[in-house]
């Protein structure tokens, strides 16, 4: 591994590595109802929202109450889709053993199915962080985000791309299990799509039939409205998932990695990526709330299974750690993060602006393998 992890001798590594493990088990040995509480007050507040926010949709031919059900509708899909379905379908509460939190069985407000974005995510993505050409959340096989990725004209569109992502993130995410741009390379073929697509017709289908027919018909001649009111809530949604997520994945000096640099890696060399490849967005309570404490980004990829309630108990504990060891801890707000987010996707859409990654010494490899 290379960059600021040729600071930490194998000791270090080592002792880095204990000190977080040291953490997590003080996190796991402390679970318990505070926890189960949490989770389940989150899901009968987003219940609540849900259920005013469509039904203030009935009343949709008065403009305020329009606006109050599709804001109500829109914090009810935020909170599923990134406070109680993305933790809940990483493992967070299978301690509970409660069949209503169980990761294999939760199923979110999304065209993804749950399914496939276990796989994706948190086998793929977690497993694999900020790896080229392992970890394709690495630009979801559309956007060129690292400057080590070979630049083609097609690039030229990044800015375009991107915006348009934003708009579709849930159908992007979807069809992220298609690996378009491994079928593209020839690595992969249209036959092998077969099952994984048949799951996303399937929950696409249900997804699109709640939002946009059912609901609507049943508000008789306020569909037209109801239908807008759901379109609305879905896109705010998406808006906000694509720039909480990016802005814990993509912001400037977060670092990605060969599969050489990673191979045989310790476990304190694992923390290391995810620390290196990994930001937080400053913000309050309700903020963290709202992201589902993947405003916590560095906390989640260094304890995905973790309820991420106590991510921001922990934060400070992993910042002093980091400045211990002399390692960056990449935080600020969202404005700042976004925008050096928009700046990478513009830059990496010029040709001129690819780097070949900075490789390690042979010795410090050496070094770092045997840790």
């Amino acid at each position: 591994m290379t960059g600021l992890q040729d600071k930490l001798t194998p000791a270090q590594v080592e002792e880095f590595g204990r000190e977080l493990d040291e953490i997590r088990q003080r996190i796991v040995a402390d679970l318990g109802q505070a926890d189960v509480d949490y989770i389940h007050n989150v899901i009968k507040t987003q219940r609540a929202l849900e259920v005013t926010g469509r039904g203030l949709l009935f009343a949709g031919f008065f403009p305020p109450a329009w606006v109050a059900g599709v804001a109500a509708l829109s914090v009810a899909k935020i909170l599923d889709n990134m406070e109680i379905g993305h933790n809940v379908m990483h493992g967070q509460y299978d301690w509970t053993r409660d069949p209503a939190l169980s990761s294999q069985k939760f199923e979110w407000d999304n065209v993804a199915p749950a399914e496939n974005w276990r796989h994706s995510h948190n086998y793929m993505h977690h497993t694999y962080t900020n790896i080229l050409d392992k970890d394709r959340d690495i630009g979801y096989g559309v956007l060129r985000m690292d400057p080590a990725q070979k630049w083609n004209p097609y690039y030229l569109g990044n800015p375009v791309y991107a915006v348009a992502l934003a708009f579709m993130f849930q159908w992007g995410v979807m069809l992220h299990d298609l690996e378009f741009d491994r079928i593209v390379k020839g690595e992969r073929k249209w036959s092998d799509n077969k099952e994984v697509g048949l799951k996303m017709l399937k929950k696409a289908g249900r997804q699109v039939g709640k939002d946009y027919v059912l609901f609507p018909l049943l508000t008789g001649p306020l569909a037209p409205l109801t239908f807008l009111g759901n379109a609305t809530a879905n896109l705010t949604r998406n808006l906000w998932a694509f720039s909480i997520i990016f802005c814990g994945h993509f912001p400037a000096d977060v670092e990605s990695f060969t599969e050489e640099e990673t191979e045989n890696e310790s476990r304190g060399q694992w923390y290391l990526r995810q620390i290196l490849g990994s930001a937080n967005i400053t913000g309050g309570k309700l903020f963290h709330v709202m992201t589902g404490n993947l405003s916590h980004q560095i906390e989640h990829h260094l304890f995905p299974d973790i309820p991420a309630r106590r991510y921001p108990e922990i934060a400070g504990e992993v910042r002093a750690i980091c400045e211990k060891y002399g390692l960056p801890y990449n935080t600020g707000p969202l404005h700042k993060q976004l925008f050096s987010v928009a700046k990478k996707i513009v830059k990496l859409a010029m040709p001129w602006n690819g780097e070949p990654r900075a490789t390690a010494t042979v010795e410090n490899d050496k070094t770092l393998r045997a840790a």
